[in-house]
């Protein structure tokens, strides 16, 4: 099979990311409309992200965070996004390359994205071998932990910690069907992108 020069699945990442971007530019701008609210997954070891060290001992891997009823100033640039959450009772602050979300989700209109989220170590192992890149184990303390964080209430109010979410594929759309407070994939309807991936 031809190799993909052009890298269709890269761009369309990149495209999705940008989806991103632009509902939390809006929200930042004019606040969360209707019943909208996002959960935001992503990988807290990856470069660029800065939280405090007792939420990276927390979650080593992977934290959702929720922008619903308490969080304050949301900023967006090119590049990542800035926000101020609550955490059992104490404010952080948490600044998040786009490049490492790993998955956006709005449960009232059961929309979300899915994204992969590629070290340079992987990109150089996946652009040097014929085989995909094999996902290191998910062992204890390695699942995708929930931080409730809510929009524009007073600091200091947390919200009741969730079960973590379930795993899922990179470089999908998903339409969850969500019934509880965290986004569930029982039901969901996938349209699965792998056919922009780089077939080896």
């Amino acid at each position: 099979m031809a190799t993909d020069l052009i890298r269709y699945d890269l761009l369309a990442q990149e495209a999705l990311r940008g989806v991103v971007r632009r509902v939390l530019t809006d929200a930042a701008r004019d606040g969360l409309p209707g019943d909208h609210h996002f959960y935001v997954s992503f990988k807290t070891g990856h470069p660029g992200v800065r939280i405090s060290s007792r939420l990276r001992e927390k979650y080593p891997d992977e934290i959702t965070i929720v922008l619903q009823h308490q969080f304050w100033d949301l900023t967006i640039s090119d590049t990542g996004f800035e926000v101020g959450l609550s955490f059992g009772g104490a404010p952080e602050l948490l600044l998040v390359p786009f490049d490492a979300v790993s998955g956006f989700f709005d449960p009232s209109v059961q929309f979300g994205l899915k994204f992969e989220v590629i070290t340079e170590e992987a990109s150089m192992v996946s652009a040097t071998d014929n085989e995909e890149p094999t996902p290191a184990p998910r062992g204890a303390g390695s699942e995708p932990a929930l931080a409730p964080a809510t929009a524009k209430a007073p600091r200091g109010k947390a919200g009741k910690a969730s079960s973590p979410a379930k795993d899922r594929a990179p470089l999908t759309v998903v339409q969850p069907e969500t019934t509880g407070d965290a986004p569930s994939s029982e039901g969901e309807k996938v349209v699965s992108l792998d056919t922009f991936r780089k077939k080896k």
